[in-house]
């Protein structure tokens, strides 16, 4: 079987992504052996007899509808957004009912088992349902020879691009291999967010380490980082399109920039410059693991203290003990990891910190455990992710001598009685808190709001309220969150400026601020290309202009555009005018004195 790259034709594989490419431009080889679906190529198209499926639909492409099932991380998301965008933007309609689907695409995750498994119950029950699959993400990439991707069209996790391509092809009936690791996706891509106020913007694919008991790396692959300007570019953008939070999302984030000359801290400053002054648009930092953070703590903690960053970082500790960090090839010690907590604690008010723990790794013995339980103890994270010990197939853990299962499950339900004993949000009460409100709960009763510290507060309070930043006094506390009630909104600067944005008045020449018109940074004498201006500087000012009646407006509207009174005008205008009116009169002499000679004869 041929590569699908010599298969396209002349060019045509530079289309921009998100179309669809001809269908000359695409060879089909008809399929002799079905024991050969899963070949050694990467990239392939193949066609598929698909007995235990219906007939591939006939519709015009772009017309059927798709459902989208994503398993994993934040970055696994990011990718699915960004399929769904493409395949929206050429005119396929999605749906979470997947019953009403003509096709599904389900966007995997391969860090644990559970996951894996249930990525495997949903191709079977596609399949009983005979519906066309597209397998996208982690398990295709890292484990593409899988006896559950026997048949089905599969994606890479650096293939998103072309995922209406696929699509298109597997609803015909045939199927599609595209693992091939190229360039980085695209961060302009077409999107549909899952939340339309949180933006999860990939910094940096893969990672720079070899931890032994996964698997994620087999499918990410080698750290490859965005460059700071296009990052910077889509902050730009998602702020412009409404965004309220921003999630910077890796693998590794603290390893950002190291195969590109650049590093973490650069790419934060420069992306909180970028932050609207109003803290109408909060960042969040990504998972980080200790070894690449600990040279630049000091710079790290400048950026948590800033107004729009949350003072929350994920990292990750996964043991307590030296000897299992050693067997986990984790570059770090128990007592490095200390000392990140130790200096952002100390240096940024309100730190929050979240980290993770496996539970039962090979070799762990009972003392080896007891200092986690310590490590835990000691510090009383308000968030910790515990697992227990999954051996993934194919890593240095999985051959390793393992511990007993029922002593891992002891481990486990131990230390998470150790941490729900915690009440980490103790002394809240009647503490008023700036949230910044971004989603539904559960529930469907309350709003989500997350404060500096990344405190999950729950307030009642109309839809209206989402994408809004307000004041809430803390009236209860729970073990996972806060109650709130709001008694503060900070949403009219936000509006006022988006309102003038879309105006878009230009700056005359008596405007000697920021504050009376949107304009762009070089005009206002700002350093940064492309900065938005603050229309205000403070609530308390935007206060003052809403006593403003709408005559009043008006008049200020005409004042700062150009061009709006005569006495403007320079000498050009002035001819120009007078070459009009005067060719008007000419006109009208010549019209009359015709009238005039056909009526006298």
């Amino acid at each position: 079987m041929e590569d699908i790259e010599d298969l396209l034709a002349g060019g045509v594989g530079d289309a921009p992504p998100g179309f669809r490419l001809p269908l000359n431009a695409v060879g089909i080889n008809p399929k002799t052996n079905k024991s050969k679906r899963i070949s050694s190529k990467p990239d392939q198209i193949t066609a598929s007899n698909r007995d235990s499926l219906a007939p591939p639909s006939m519709k015009i492409p772009g017309t059927q509808t798709i459902y989208i099932k994503t398993f994993g991380c934040s970055h696994n998301q990011s990718d699915s957004e960004y399929m769904a965008g493409q395949l929206s933007a050429f005119g396929y309609a999605l749906t979470e009912v997947p019953e009403e689907a003509d096709l599904w695409l389900i966007n995997t995750c391969t860090v644990k088992s559970p996951s894996q498994s249930a990525m495997s119950t949903l191709i079977t029950r596609g399949r009983s349902g005979k519906k066309p699959l597209v397998i996208a993400g982690c398990v295709p990439q890292g484990s593409r020879d899988l006896k559950e991707l026997e048949g089905v069209s599969v994606v890479g996790v650096q293939q998103i691009d072309r995922v209406v391509e696929i699509v298109e092809e597997t609803l015909k009936g045939h199927e599609v291999r595209l693992l091939t690791r190229k360039t980085l996706p695209a961060l302009d891509l077409p999107k549909v967010r899952r939340n339309n106020f949180i933006e999860i913007l990939p910094i940096n694919v893969g990672c720079l380490g070899a931890c032994t008991y996964c698997k994620t790396k087999h499918a990410r692959g080698h750290l490859g980082s965005y460059t700071v300007d296009s990052l910077v570019e889509r902050v730009r953008t998602v702020i412009s399109e409404g965004v309220k939070e921003i999630w910077l999302s890796s693998e590794d984030t603290g390893a950002y920039g190291r195969d590109i000359g650049v590093n973490l801290p650069i790419l934060l400053n420069a992306i909180v410059k970028e932050l609207p002054s109003d803290q109408s648009t909060m960042l969040r930092i990504g998972m980080t693991n200790p070894p690449f953070i600990l040279e630049h703590l000091k710079e790290i903690a400048a950026v948590l203290r800033h107004p729009c960053v949350y003072t929350f970082l994920h990292v990750p500790v996964q043991s307590g003990s030296d000897s299992v960090l050693t067997a986990m090839n984790r570059e770090y010690t128990a007592s490095e990891f200390r000392t990140v907590v130790d200096t952002l604690t100390e240096l940024v008010p309100g730190m929050q910190i979240a980290t993770d723990i496996i539970c039962g790794f090979p070799g762990e013995t009972d003392e080896d455990f007891s200092q986690t339980v310590e490590l835990i103890k000691d510090y009383k994270f308000p968030q910790v992710h515990i697992s227990q010990f999954y051996p993934r197939p194919g890593t240095p853990a999985a051959k390793m001598k393992k511990v007993q299962s029922k002593i891992v499950k002891q481990r486990s339900r131990e230390l998470t009685s150790v941490f729900e004993a915690f009440a980490p949000y103790t002394g809240m009460e009647c503490r008023e808190e700036r949230i910044w409100i971004t989603e539904v709960a559960t529930d469907g009763i309350h709003l989500v709001g997350h404060t500096k510290g990344y405190v999950q507060v729950l307030v009642t309070g109309p839809e209206s309220m989402l994408g809004t930043s307000a004041m809430a006094r803390i009236t209860s506390v729970g073990r996972w969150s806060v109650f709130g009630e709001v008694i503060e909104t900070f949403s009219s600067a936000n509006r006022e400026t988006k309102s003038r944005e879309e105006t878009k008045l230009p700056c005359s020449s008596n405007v000697s601020t920021c504050e009376t018109c949107t304009c762009s940074a070089e005009s206002c004498g700002e350093e940064r290309s492309g900065e938005a201006c603050n229309i205000s500087g403070n609530i308390s000012g935007q206060d003052d202009n809403k006593g403003k009646s709408k005559k009043e407006e008006k008049e200020v509207q005409e004042v700062v555009v150009p061009g709006s009174s005569v006495a403007n005008w320079g000498f050009i205008d002035k001819a120009l005018v007078c070459g009009v009116f005067v060719s008007s009169v000419t006109i009208l002499v010549l019209l009359i004195s015709i009238a005039c000679r056909v009526l006298l004869r």
